[in-house]
C-alpha cells in the first residue's frame, strides 16, 4: 500500500481485530498473535476481539483462546450475539424475542433484560445453532408472519468444521425468509453491518479517526471497517487471498501476510507510542 494510505496507520492506538483466521486458525494460534495482544496491553491501548459466531459466550470464547496459547479476558471479546442484544435493548420495542440459538445468544439475550419466549414476541431472533429443529423455524415463520420483527446475529451462509462446510445463520435465515408470506428480510446486526463496530468501539470508548480493524475477509471486516470510518489492515492468514483483493471495489488501507507483520511495525515505536513506519 502506499504511504498515503499507510500513514494514516500512525495515529492508531485503539485496535478491533476478527479472531478465526487472524488470532487464530482452528484450535492453532497464529504466529505473531501473543506477542501483538502483549504489545497493546504493555502500551496501554484499548482493544476488542471480535467474532461474528453467536455460539458461545465470552467465557467460552476466552477459554477456548487460552488453550490455543492466547490470553484473552472475557471483557476484551465482543460477539455479534453481544451486538445484538445491546441493539435491540436499545431499540425499547419490546422486550419478549423467540430466540434460536446457542448459550453465547441467549445468555446476551437475558442480559440485556429479555425475556425468552415463545408467545407473543416482539422479536424473532436468530443466531448460530448445531440443533436447527423443523418445529423452530416453524414457529419461527409463524411469529414472523404474526408481526414479530425478525433479527439474525450474522449473515454467514456456512461455518467450518473438520469435515466440510455447515450450513450457518444466513442460510437458516433464507429459509425462514422464503417461507414467510411476504418473504420477510431479518435485520442482521453482525458483520458486514458496520453497526457491530460502531457498538464494539463505544464498549471501549473508541473514536473511529484512531482505531483500526484487523479482519481476514474483504466482504465483512474490511468493508464494515471502511464503512464504520476505520483504518483496515487485512491479513492473508485467513479467508481472503492477495489475488482477490483486485476483485472487490475497495482497498484496505493496508495488506499483510499475517499479525507477525504487524507485530514487526509495532515493534518500533513511535515517540507517542503510537505505530510508526
Amino acid at each position: 500500500m502506499g504511504a498515503p494510505r499507510t500513514q494514516r496507520l500512525m495515529g492508531t492506538n485503539t485496535w478491533l481485530t476478527d479472531m478465526d483466521g487472524v488470532l487464530v486458525r482452528e484450535e492453532a494460534m497464529i504466529p505473531g498473535a501473543a506477542r501483538l495482544l502483549q504489545l497493546w496491553r504493555e502500551r496501554g491501548q484499548r482493544f476488542l476481539v471480535l467474532t461474528n459466531n453467536s455460539m458461545y459466550t465470552p467465557r467460552d470464547l476466552s477459554a477456548r483462546l487460552a488453550r490455543s496459547g492466547l490470553q484473552v479476558r472475557e471483557s476484551e471479546l465482543w460477539t455479534s450475539a453481544l451486538a445484538t442484544a445491546e441493539f435491540l435493548r436499545d431499540q425499547s420495542a419490546g422486550h419478549r424475542a423467540y430466540v434460536i440459538g446457542e448459550a453465547g445468544l441467549t445468555t446476551a439475550m437475558h442480559e440485556a433484560g429479555f425475556v425468552l419466549t415463545d408467545t407473543d414476541c416482539d422479536y424473532v431472533v436468530l443466531g448460530e445453532t448445531r440443533t436447527y429443529s423443523f418445529e423452530a423455524i416453524t414457529k419461527a415463520i409463524r411469529l414472523i408472519d404474526g408481526g414479530a420483527r425478525f433479527i439474525a446475529t450474522n449473515p454467514d451462509t456456512t461455518g467450518p468444521s473438520p469435515e466440510g462446510p455447515l450450513p450457518a445463520t444466513g442460510a437458516v435465515a433464507a429459509m425462514i425468509s422464503a417461507a414467510t408470506k411476504t418473504a420477510k428480510q431479518p435485520y442482521v446486526v453482525g458483520k458486514p453491518n458496520p453497526m457491530m463496530f460502531r457498538s464494539a468501539l463505544n464498549r471501549i470508548g473508541a473514536h473511529s479517526e484512531t482505531t483500526a480493524m484487523l479482519g481476514d475477509r474483504m466482504d465483512t471486516d474490511i468493508i464494515a471497517g471502511m464503512e464504520a470510518g476505520l483504518s483496515t489492515l487485512l491479513v492473508l492468514s485467513g479467508v481472503t487471498k492477495r489475488e482477490q483483493v483486485e476483485q472487490f471495489p475497495f482497498r484496505p488501507t493496508a495488506v499483510m501476510e499475517s499479525v507477525q507483520d504487524l507485530v514487526n511495525l509495532l515493534d518500533q515505536p513511535g515517540p507517542d507510542g503510537s505505530m510508526d513506519g
